[in-house]
């Protein structure tokens, strides 16, 4: 079992930055890949970006360099540094993690994959 806690979501101006935390607690053997997912109003949930128990990482095409994922192993925590934020990224962010590596590689996670784990979510607003 795998609880899931984000923060660290708000409020803020386009251009501006944020970054959002996931604390993981339980198992440590089912976090084989973890990523950073986003569901904005009336559309459909979309990856942001996934880091595998090697610390590989992929992103999203979207991400175009402006979303950096990283982690502190001892802290057990996943961050998601996001800046130059536009308000299409207005959205529900959700920290999650898979038992199996090969998700990190599989391109499912881009497109509404289900990830073993999911915490409940932080949101972010960006405002024009």
């Amino acid at each position: 079992q795998l609880d899931l806690v984000e923060s660290g979501g708000g409020s803020v101006q386009a251009g501006g930055s944020l970054r959002l935390s996931c604390v993981a607690s339980g198992s440590r053997y089912v976090s084989n890949c973890m990523g950073w997912f986003r569901q904005a109003p009336g559309k459909e949930r979309e990856g942001v970006g996934v880091i595998d128990n090697q610390g590989t990482i992929n992103y999203a095409d979207f991400v175009k360099g402006r979303f950096t994922i990283s982690q502190d192993n001892a802290k057990r925590t996943l961050y998601l540094q996001m800046n130059n934020l536009k308000p299409e990224d207005s959205a529900m962010y959700y920290c999650a993690a898979d038992r199996s590596r090969s998700v990190c590689y599989s391109g499912a996670w881009l497109q509404s994959y289900d990830m073993d784990y999911w915490g409940i979510g932080t949101l972010v607003t960006i405002s024009s």
